[in-house]
């Protein structure tokens, strides 16, 4: 496909408010409990970009926050949907636990084949899903978060084949921080957050990735949301961005300063709904 022929595809995303969301523990190198959170601010940016998403043509639901969970704005950690089939998440963490039934209870009002999960996995946060790569493919992240096993049992449940792929560096904790989908067939990431064997994996399976580097990663440039045209991404991240404007793709800047003191940007508060 040639860069002029870069076309959209209409989304369906999921979000949840950051009415509660404040830095109160820290459970990755990105959080520090002694910088305060302007919370009124990070409402007025997730407002931002959820105006941003529709106003490109996507539907945005929206997940009732629940008080007591500050981290339930990073909706993509929530679940993991498939051709209508959704794979729960299961924190790591305590802090979060709690956040899975939330989103259980959201998707027990629609159309959809939940499958409660055995292992340890954060959604998509360790999962991103390329429906014309390979005939289907999904990309896994394992290493800080997510249990390996559940890469298996995510492929039981979602009938599409898993490829694993291990994370190395403690700043890129979870895959969407370190790899992100540009379309249905092609990504961008940074080698470096991987293993050298998952490197030679990826290198295989896309040899026309855009390429970032440690700096594009470290300004969450890689947490980002694309419909395949759109690339909506932290308003920080400009080098990316114009490696992926000369990719053919266009870029779509939004500030996200005090939900990235959580460490999460775009991709971490938007959970792709896949009927």
């Amino acid at each position: 496909m040639s860069h002029t022929e870069r076309l959209p595809r209409i989304r369906t995303y999921l979000m949840c408010a950051p009415e509660h969301f404040t830095v109160e523990y820290a459970i990755n190198p990105w959080m520090d409990v002694t910088v305060p959170v302007d919370p009124e601010l990070a409402v007025k940016q997730w407002q931002i970009l959820r105006d941003t998403l529709t106003d490109l043509g996507h539907t945005v639901h929206v997940l009732e926050p629940v008080p007591g969970l500050p981290d339930m704005v990073y909706a993509a950690n929530g679940a993991f949907s498939v051709d209508g089939k959704v794979y729960g998440a299961r924190f790591k963490h305590p802090q979060r636990a709690d956040e899975a039934a939330a989103h259980k209870a959201f998707y027990a009002g629609g159309p959809w084949t939940f499958a409660d999960p055995v292992h340890v996995n954060e959604g998509e946060g360790d999962f991103a899903y390329l429906p014309a790569a390979y005939g289907g493919l999904i990309l896994a992240g394992h290493g800080f978060r997510t249990d390996p096993a559940a890469h298996a049992e995510a492929q039981e449940v979602l009938g599409r084949p898993v490829i694993s792929l291990k994370l190395v560096d403690p700043a890129f904790y979870h895959l969407d921080v370190a790899l992100a989908a540009l379309d249905d067939e092609n990504v961008t990431y940074y080698p470096g957050a991987f293993s050298e064997s998952s490197q030679r994996v990826l290198a295989q399976l896309f040899p026309d990735a855009v390429i970032a580097d440690r700096a594009d990663a470290e300004a969450f440039g890689l947490n980002l949301v694309s419909d395949g045209k759109h690339v909506v991404l932290n308003t920080e991240a400009t080098a990316l961005g114009e490696k992926i404007r000369a990719a053919g793709y266009t870029p779509v800047h939004v500030d996200l300063s005090e939900l990235k003191l959580g460490g999460g940007s775009v991709k971490c508060v938007v959970a792709e709904l896949r009927p």
